[in-house]
């Protein structure tokens, strides 16, 4: 009897609009040599779960529901057109899957679900409003780092100012 060909765990990597490439470069590269589907997912935070149920997408309501629902289908497909930008290449299947609630727990929760084999994140950008966001709600990358049974990437995010000299150098 023929031994069953059992399709490789998937890789979870958390995207956002807008991101920098390097997050999505480094999920491709390790996708496409692992022959392992890539599952972006992108965490509104502007909503929160009501239910889990892994057999359907997640229940959210918006914090914002005056939010008009063309508005956030425009920007879920310019997300879309971002992420396949870089994900659409030989030899790599991906899908998008948009989540609520806490971007950490929400990353963990699909990985668990799918049975990924990894969680690939970025480093926090730089800038103050992201140190002040990431003092108050916590790094993602190190709340999964600490929390995951399951390895987690985290890939350095270049500043825009990454490569240039400094002045007096």
């Amino acid at each position: 009897m023929p031994a069953e060909r059992m399709s490789p765990a998937p890789l979870v990597v958390g995207v956002l609009p807008g991101q920098p490439p390097e997050v999505l470069e480094t999920a491709v590269t390790l996708a496409r040599s692992l022959s392992a589907p890539l599952v972006c997912a992108y965490v509104d935070e502007a909503s929160y779960l009501v239910e889990w149920d892994p057999a359907r997408s997640a229940h959210r309501l918006s914090l914002h529901p005056e939010a008009d629902n063309a508005e956030i289908r425009a920007a879920t497909e310019r997300l879309r057109s971002e992420i396949a930008a870089v994900c659409d290449v030989p030899g790599v299947e991906w899908n998008l899957r948009t989540l609520a609630g806490d971007p950490a727990r929400a990353l963990g929760r699909l990985a668990a679900d799918a049975g990924a084999a990894m969680i690939i994140v970025g480093t926090p950008e730089p800038g103050l409003g992201h140190r002040l966001t990431a003092a108050l709600n916590g790094s993602v990358a190190a709340w999964l780092s600490h929390h995951q049974d399951r390895p987690v990437l985290i890939v350095p995010v270049r500043s825009s100012g990454a490569g240039r000299p400094r002045r007096g150098s």
